[in-house]
């Protein structure tokens, strides 16, 4: 759907460069996305393989974020060979409602409750981020976050158009329960992609 080089503005590795590709297709079908125009599968043209690690390559970032839509609806294992042949790192954002291809040096996985993550995704997260858009998520945070490995990174963070009522419930949260963390869509903040 779209290539651009930027700034992660999510999670564990906020801050970083990163090029992020983001693949169309998505049949999870959240409400409050903030990308629907990724959804359907055949809006967007197919890009090469060569291109796409051509393009990542050609800034100083050697981080690729592939998120979508949902990534996983697609055989990642070229792609990301491909990538890792050429000195990236790959790190993948995903609800983790399909199996697991590719080669991941970072996983993310947020569930969404339109499309329940399969366990064998889950085992392999390196973050789990919860999207709070209601006072329920806090309690479906929790069912997740004991099917994810004891190293796993957890963060819960505001849906943006809910940041100024979830917020102040999401840090007496994590004050409650310090194996969270707060995550904000610094990327907004910035006003980057």
């Amino acid at each position: 759907m779209e290539q651009f080089y930027t700034i992660q503005g999510e999670g564990y590795n906020t801050g970083r460069a990163a090029y992020f590709v983001r693949l169309g297709g998505c049949d999870v079908g959240c409400v409050w996305c903030d990308v629907k125009e990724s959804w359907d599968v055949n809006a967007h043209p197919r890009v090469a393989i060569p291109d796409i690690v051509a393009a990542a390559t050609a800034h100083a970032g050697r981080n690729v974020v592939i998120t979508g839509g949902e990534p996983l609806m697609h055989n990642l294992g070229p792609l990301t060979q491909a990538l890792h042949a050429a000195g990236c790192q790959n790190w993948i954002e995903t609800s983790g409602a399909y199996p697991l291809s590719g080669e991941w040096d970072w996983i993310c996985v947020s569930p969404k409750k339109f499309k329940a993550p399969l366990p064998s995704v889950l085992a392999y997260a390196h973050e789990l981020k919860i999207i709070v858009f209601n006072k329920s998520d806090f309690v479906w945070a929790e069912e997740h976050a004991a099917q994810v490995g004891s190293a796993c990174r957890l963060y819960l963070q505001p849906e943006w158009s809910k940041s100024a009522q979830m917020m102040p419930l999401i840090v007496d949260y994590v004050k409650a329960n310090p194996r969270w963390q707060v995550s904000l869509q610094t990327h907004k903040f910035l006003d980057i992609p």
